[in-house]
């Protein structure tokens, strides 16, 4: 299979910067909704209403969505990666800091860098990249130190989740990379969103029945903004570049990430920032950063 690696352009830089910003309001926003609806619901919730927003935009520009016959089973292994990445990642934060998920989710781009080495021609591993791997995953193990010295265990299954899900993303970009060589990325969107959500509804009518609902303003808001700005416009924007240009030198600018996510969890509902976290945040950052320095 022949696979697009581009040079990354300064628009493409900037629409990758972009993402990255809005992505570090994501672990905030989940544990903001999980106060009004379970993890499962809200996941389901989440790509019901960014699947809406991709179709919408699929439909404008006229993409034509139909699957053909050797779509499916492409399709099918990408809805499995993606259903266990979301389910994980909401159950995790449910069991951990909005901080501490910013911080472990941002490790999907050194997982995406080891993925594409494996998979992707032409996208290959080096000695500066396995150094920014190892310099950003000791962030990592410090956040998990920091929980075993203080014998803080509460929070360990949540961060366990959180980091699975990491790894889990990073191979879902590598998977996405090699099956839009093939697929337009709006008709990727939308059927990952549409297979997903009867999922996402029958573990949750299985696992959480006789959850109570309730809305707020800032529940609703947080709802809105994972479904209509990362499940639609930062899930848009993203795979349309992961189609284009490499897939470990988009994680460049993930290194905004965790600082977004970690000072909206202090902002917005009050968390501490400890210096573990913030050594932490700085390590997992420069280790990015490390990773896609080179062309």
């Amino acid at each position: 299979m022949n696979v697009l690696n581009e040079h990354l352009t300064p628009r493409a830089s900037g629409l990758a910067l972009l993402t990255a910003i809005l992505w570090g309001g994501n672990s905030i926003s989940i544990k903001i909704a999980l106060d009004g609806m379970p993890p499962i619901a809200l996941a389901g919730l989440r790509f019901f209403i960014g699947g809406l927003a991709v179709l919408a935009w699929a439909l404008w520009n006229r993409i034509p969505l139909r699957l053909e016959a050797g779509d499916r089973r492409g399709l099918l292994g990408l809805v499995l990666i993606f259903l266990a990445q979301i389910l994980l990642l909401n159950e995790g934060t449910h069991h951990t800091l909005a901080s501490r998920s910013a911080i472990l989710i941002s490790s999907y781009p050194f997982f995406t860098a080891l993925f594409a080495h494996l998979f992707i021609p032409g996208d290959r591993l080096s000695p500066l990249k396995v150094f920014g791997i190892a310099l950003s995953f000791s962030g990592v193990i410090l956040l998990f130190a920091e929980t075993l010295s203080l014998r803080a265990f509460e929070h360990l299954p949540g961060d366990l989740m959180v980091l699975a899900s990491g790894v889990l993303l990073g191979a879902r970009h590598v998977y996405t990379k090699r099956l839009t060589q093939g697929l337009h990325p709006s008709k990727v969107l939308v059927w990952q969103a549409g297979l997903s959500l009867p999922v996402f509804i029958l573990l949750s009518a299985i696992f959480e029945p006789g959850v109570p609902y309730h809305f707020t303003p800032a529940i609703v808001g947080a709802i809105l903004y994972q479904g209509l700005v990362v499940a639609g416009v930062c899930f848009i924007i993203l795979i349309s570049l992961i189609r284009r240009y490499r897939a470990s030198r988009l994680g460049a600018y993930g290194f905004v990430t965790p600082v977004v996510g970690v000072l909206l969890s202090a902002l917005l509902i009050g968390e501490g920032i400890s210096t573990t976290l913030l050594v932490s945040m700085v390590l997992v950052g420069a280790g990015i950063a490390v990773v896609n320095q080179e062309g």
